[in-house]
């Protein structure tokens, strides 16, 4: 699969630029690419509900929620969740909406309340 091919290159790399054995290597790679990102994490004065590309030319996330050094790039799997339920304007949503999107597409807000914090994504198209 994929994920195993990735995972041997990510252990090569490992043992190569670490000096470490091939054991501790997998080990090491598998801790970090399969810990979750911690959203939403603090870096700096910022919070952010998503990965960044704050001082990378990838984008990244914190492992914790508040950054200690403990970080990894991030994938096609760790996109921003929405957040449920979430207020907007006098209204509180249990799905993706459509309100006031122009684009008469659904989205969603990344925090609980949409209106103090204005975080948000897309939805699916098809929602």
């Amino acid at each position: 699969s994929d994920a195993m091919r990735h995972l041997v290159v990510w252990v090569l790399l490992a043992v190569c630029l670490c000096g470490l054995d091939a054991g501790e290597g997998e080990r090491l790679v598998r801790e970090i690419i399969m810990h979750e990102c911690a959203i939403p994490f603090l870096y700096g004065d910022v919070v952010y509900h998503s990965c960044t590309t704050v001082r990378s030319d990838f984008d990244w996330c914190s492992l914790d929620h508040v950054f200690r050094g403990r970080w990894r790039y991030c994938t096609a799997t760790d996109p921003p969740k929405c957040t449920f339920p979430f207020t907007f304007k006098q209204r509180t949503f249990e799905q993706c909406t459509k309100e006031d999107y122009v684009l008469n597409r659904s989205w969603c807000s990344l925090t609980s309340n949409y209106n103090t914090d204005r975080k948000w994504k897309q939805c699916s198209p098809l929602q």
